[in-house]
């Protein structure tokens, strides 16, 4: 999954900032050399930025859980918009602020005049009404508290039609060099259209779609969930989660993990919730390619779970790919998918690895062995996501 010249996406941070519509895109787009500098206004490469979960809890608005962070890897007063291929804007209340920043207006009137591509996602479009950027019609979406501005902005208001529940929110809308996205749900196909406006060919060696099955349960690691999965329906897989408890369109609690300074183990947060995607009894191997089964303190649940234990035996007995993530491990342990193979492993895994009869890779963070991929902690999702999607045959070549 090289790159003959590699591409490079600004992404324009500050607190508050929605943490799915962050680390989501920037994990995956380094994860196909997509080079993406973060900055904010006022900050400097090494600061950070406290990012916040924004999901539905059974109140009329949504709710914003304060989660982890963002380290900023670049200097907002040293950005050069001509250096870049694109401008994108997560959401988040940080909009709020910065879209009445004259610092900020301009740079991102400064990438419209390059005609560079500008994404913009849920609130972040707040910008672009800002920057006097909507007039003459142009077709935007966003989350809904937004149509009234963008309308009085000479903006076309655009919805995806025919939604029904939460599952069926996948599109986003591009009108010239703007591409603008309701927000996180959408994420797979925004991806996909990022991807491609960046002149990126997105293949596999088989004409076959590849189909993957991510396993999970409550207190599922939200990014580790949330990144592979939208990265491999951007490549045009079929993607599904089940678990055993749940049945389609029902919720899987997720939990973010935030290393605060001082303390040994990383602080445990509430994240977004995750929508099963399929019922359990719907669930054929032969349907699937690939078994995937994330961290978090969900695979302790699966792993007292026979019929959780026996289908990912299933697949291991079939031949097919099985992969994990940090804790994760801990499942395929108890399946024998790491008797005699190697494996990467974080910290929380090292025992069940070695009394499975596994051989721990210190050296490497993410680790391909025959038909099982293994990454240790949430930082190698990048990695994850690149080994995974060429052991299935997938590339993405600009």
């Amino acid at each position: 999954m090289g790159s003959m010249a590699q591409k490079s996406v600004l992404m324009l941070c500050g607190d508050f900032m929605e943490a799915y519509e962050t680390i989501v895109p920037l994990y995956v787009l380094q994860a196909f050399s997509v080079s993406v500098h973060c900055v904010s206004p006022g900050r400097k490469s090494g600061d950070k930025c406290v990012m916040a979960a924004h999901d539905f809890l059974g109140l009329e608005i949504y709710s914003e859980l304060v989660v982890d962070h963002v380290t900023l890897n670049a200097n907002f007063d040293d950005v050069i918009p001509d250096q870049y291929d694109a401008i994108y804007i997560p959401g988040g209340r940080f909009t709020e602020l910065l879209s009445a920043d004259e610092k900020c207006v301009s740079l991102v009137a400064r990438f419209a005049e390059l005609k560079k591509l500008i994404l913009t996602s849920c609130h972040s479009q707040l910008f672009l009404p800002a920057a006097g950027l909507l007039t003459g019609g142009m077709k935007c979406t966003a989350f809904g508290s937004m149509k009234p501005l963008i309308e009085l902005s000479g903006g076309a208001w655009w919805e995806q039609a025919g939604v029904q529940s939460l599952l069926d929110i996948t599109d986003c809308v591009k009108d010239g060099n703007f591409v603008s996205t309701l927000g996180w749900p959408t994420l797979g196909h925004t991806l996909r259209v990022l991807l491609e406006s960046l002149g990126s060919k997105i293949s596999s060696s088989k004409e076959t779609q590849k189909s993957l099955l991510f396993l999970i349960g409550d207190c599922v690691e939200d990014y580790n969930i949330n990144v592979p999965f939208r990265a491999f329906q951007a490549l045009g897989c079929k993607v599904d989660a089940v678990s055993p408890n749940k049945k389609r369109g029902e919720k899987c609690a997720t939990i973010v993990h935030d290393l605060e300074d001082g303390r040994q183990l990383p602080t445990e947060k509430s994240g977004h919730n995750f929508y099963v995607t399929v019922a359990w009894d719907d669930v054929s191997v032969d349907d699937y390619d690939c078994i995937v089964v994330p961290g978090g303190r969900s695979p302790e649940l699966l792993v007292m779970n026979e019929n959780a234990v026996g289908l990912v035996r299933n697949f291991v007995e079939k031949g097919k790919f099985v992969a994990s993530i940090g804790m994760g491990s801990w499942l395929l342990a108890a399946t024998g998918a790491l008797k005699k193979k190697r494996c990467a492993s974080s910290y929380g895994t090292k025992v069940a690895v070695k009394v499975a009869g596994g051989e721990i890779v210190e050296s490497e963070q993410c680790v391909t062995d025959d038909k099982l991929v293994t990454a240790a902690t949430t930082s190698d999702l990048p990695a994850f996501v690149y080994a995974l999607s060429t052991a299935l045959g997938l590339s993405v070549v600009f």
